[in-house]
């Protein structure tokens, strides 16, 4: 399917992401209707359909005084309009700050050292084994997140 020049489609497995830039929210309207609707027919097409529960919107502005809701279409249902989403791992919201995702992460490693310092039976007093498990997990749970970023 071709998309317009503003218009990035990222797909991974059963999650899509459609991305387009535009200089105001008109547009953006505009150019997310006029995407929708080809997905639409492509979806019939091919036999796909969009779950419209699990399809939501969000606009990601640095604007303060520019209207923040958009009025896009899916299968003639209006979906979601969300703050933040987590995609692929990612939190971001609509601001493209990553403070809430650096939570997460931090969060998800002290739970991690935790649970081994626990299952090691220590108290930070590693031995060489349960060191090279701590380092491991969290040395994973760091590339992944860089790889997320690019």
């Amino acid at each position: 399917m071709k998309h317009a020049k503003w218009t990035r489609a990222i797909a991974y497995a059963d999650d899509v992401l459609i991305a387009l830039k535009a200089a105001t929210v008109a547009e953006v309207e505009n150019f997310t209707n006029m995407e929708m609707s080809k997905i639409t027919q492509w979806s019939k097409e091919n036999k796909l359909y969009f779950n419209d529960q699990k399809s939501k919107v969000m606009l990601i502005s640095r604007r303060r005084k520019e209207r923040k809701a958009i009025d896009i279409y899916l299968n003639n249902n209006h979906p979601e309009q969300v703050d933040k989403i987590k995609h692929l791992g990612i939190n971001i919201n609509t601001q493209l700050k990553f403070n809430e995702h650096i939570k997460y992460i931090t969060d998800s490693c002290t739970k991690l050292i935790n649970a081994l310092s626990k299952s090691a039976r220590i108290s930070w007093r590693l031995k060489h084994e349960a060191l090279k498990q701590y380092m491991t997990a969290v040395y994973y749970r760091n590339c992944y997140t860089q790889h997320q970023f690019g």
